[in-house]
């Protein structure tokens, strides 16, 4: 098998480990939901010695996450859990959840049962840190996340870039306060919550 490569995980590594260096500056146990290739694991852990970090995805995916983690020797990387969305977590309990280009994939019921995994599995005072494109008050930010929009509503119609008012709503119901929103470059943001 091929190592699996992402462009996109490759261009947006640095941007968004300039953040979590920010606000994952404590020790604690992270969970990674939809690691996809591995590569933003493998980075992330190298750079974040103090995050125990826990990649999962689905089961198909794993022998690509496997591939990048066994290049490197880290302690604090994890192999991958088998994680669907559809299904029960693999975990107890984590102080953070990370994860990335997931939203806009998956089902807006997914995206539901992000949540309330988040909510089952986070711990008090824990982080969710969610990256990737969003509409704002229905416009997108980009002409060019509305093309990719129509692409990706066009290859499956359940998928589509979200509302981040919707997404921040099922984080206020899931016991989740809204820390910061951040720009992102190509046209994507960090969002940032917390649990009190």
């Amino acid at each position: 098998m091929t190592k699996p490569f992402s462009q996109a995980c490759e261009n947006n590594k640095e941007p968004i480990l300039e953040q979590l260096q920010n606000i994952l500056a404590q020790p604690l146990t992270l969970l990674e939901v939809g690691s996809g290739t591995g590569q933003h694991s493998v980075y992330f852990a190298q750079h974040l010695t103090h995050v125990n970090w826990l990649t999962s995805d689905r089961a198909v995916n794993h022998e690509g996450i496997l591939q990048w983690h066994s290049e490197v020797n880290l302690p604090n990387l994890h192999a991958p859990l088998d994680l669907d969305l559809n299904n029960e977590w693999p975990v107890d309990s984590v102080d953070a959840i990370f994860t990335a280009n997931t939203f806009h994939i998956v089902s807006w019921h997914l995206v539901e049962q992000f949540f309330a995994g988040v909510k089952l599995h986070l711990n008090t005072q824990g982080l969710v840190c969610i990256y990737g494109p969003f509409k704002y008050q229905g416009e997108f930010t980009s002409e060019s996340n509305n093309e990719f929009n129509q692409f990706l509503t066009e290859r499956d119609p359940l998928s589509g870039i979200r509302d981040s008012e919707a997404v921040i709503a099922l984080g206020e119901q899931a016991g989740l306060t809204l820390l910061s929103d951040i720009a992102m470059p190509a046209n994507n943001q960090l969002l940032v919550f917390k649990r009190q």
